[in-house]
């Protein structure tokens, strides 16, 4: 299959398999696909915490609506993102680009320095909703990459973040949750929406050439 056959194939899955685990390779190759999304400044300000402790779930659950997609699951990923943008954390991603990259240049200097001075000075609501957003640039990326291995993935925002923070630790590492991504295999006789047709704006509408 094409990508594009893969992104045709993929829906977000209302019911999962609980007695099918996702092989090790493929999650591994989505966390990989994820870590080496895009973000800006190149800051990757979030975490990604992946659970599969089924008694976790299980207390995630009521969190979650009690939605059943969060225990039936085979791995459930948990988007984090920073609770505020720091010198120290924007240094840290600084120095680790110049020790991999062996170099230290003016421009490079300048553009940490730029950083320094807006992000940190902003309200932290701001710079929240900001790495917020490239968290969910990073969601994209997983749900591509669990496409292309044939893992179904069901992105869910219907949760308390407060209530997850708490349960996970989040504030004490930072972090603050964002979105939820369950990852598994559909059971499609249960799946109500397994079998219909997937609708979309069509290309004429969706798109718009200037030239």
């Amino acid at each position: 299959m094409t990508l594009i056959e893969h992104l045709q194939w993929r829906y977000a899955t209302k019911k999962f398999d609980s007695t099918r685990v996702v092989a090790a390779d493929k999650i591994d190759r989505i966390l990989e696909a994820v870590r080496l999304s895009a973000s800006s400044s190149g800051l990757q300000p979030y975490e990604l915490f992946v659970i599969t402790n089924k008694d976790l779930r299980e207390q995630i659950k009521p969190i979650a609506m009690n939605q059943t997609q969060v225990t039936d699951c085979s791995h459930l990923i948990v988007f984090a993102a920073w609770d505020n943008y720091t010198a120290e954390r924007i240094n840290e991603n600084f120095d680790r680009t110049e020790t991999i990259r062996n170099v230290r240049s003016e421009s490079g200097t300048a553009y940490r320095q730029m950083l320094l001075n807006l992000y940190p000075a902003r309200d932290p609501e701001v710079n929240f909703t900001h790495a917020a957003k490239q968290a969910y640039i990073a969601l994209g990326t997983a749900l591509i990459a669990a496409a292309d291995e044939g893992v179904d993935a069901t992105p869910m925002e219907g949760f308390n973040p407060q209530g997850l923070d708490e349960l996970l630790n989040l504030k004490e590492k930072g972090l603050r949750s964002v979105v939820i991504l369950p990852l598994g295999y559909r059971k499609a006789d249960e799946d109500w929406l397994a079998s219909l047709q997937k609708v979309r704006t069509p290309s004429e509408r969706f798109i718009n050439w200037l030239r």
